[in-house]
């Protein structure tokens, strides 16, 4: 958490005790009596002209019956699932995994058979593949190898570069990691047996 986010945090400590008091029906004076801290302690704790810390907030807690995040308002924590809408282009689909603009971007793809000649294009950047199940084929330059799965394969995106599905063979699923011009992740596919 960062310094502004605790901040935020303690800054909505005093509102909140003093709304839970009032819920309550409780006076200063009682929650003083209840937790051995002065009217004036508790005053300034609500008001947020003293900083909330746990020898303060553990007998407050204990005495309105609440759980310690119920004070503190503990920041919830963020869904971690990445819900990206699939994305359908010229009959592939891909599933971006990453939301980084201008950054590195991961994407699940799935290519399905097809009968297309490759057709090798150059763009700036560095691309990453990596097979998930099927055969994949790379034609990239001179070199066409094939990447079966648990295979990965990097290159820079200014070489003419086409992959699909191996003729004859089902659709691929691989993760695609493009990244700007320089980002390398140094692995590398085995070539084609002819």
């Amino acid at each position: 958490m960062s310094d502004d986010d605790m901040d935020e945090v303690l800054a909505e400590v005093g509102p909140r005790l003093r709304r839970i008091r009032k819920e309550r029906g409780a006076t200063l004076a009682g929650l003083s009596e209840a937790t051995g801290i002065s009217v004036s302690t508790l005053s300034r704790l609500e008001s947020g002209l003293r900083r909330p810390s746990l020898e303060l907030l553990l007998p407050i807690a204990r005495a309105h019956e609440v759980a310690l995040d119920e004070l503190v308002g503990a920041p919830a924590v963020r869904d971690p699932r990445v819900r990206a809408e699939p994305i359908r282009r010229h009959g592939r689909t891909y599933w971006p995994l990453t939301r980084q603009p201008g950054g590195l971007q991961a994407f699940k793809m799935l290519i399905p058979p097809s009968a297309e000649a490759p057709e090798p294009r150059t763009h700036e950047g560095y691309e990453w593949l990596y097979v998930l199940s099927g055969r994949l084929r790379l034609v990239l330059g001179e070199h066409d190898v094939v990447l079966s799965a648990g295979e990965a394969a990097e290159f820079d995106t200014r070489v003419p570069h086409w992959f699909g599905p191996e003729e004859g063979q089902g659709p691929v699923e691989c993760l695609s990691l493009f990244g700007p011009q320089g980002e390398r992740m140094h692995v590398r596919a085995r070539p084609k047996r002819s």
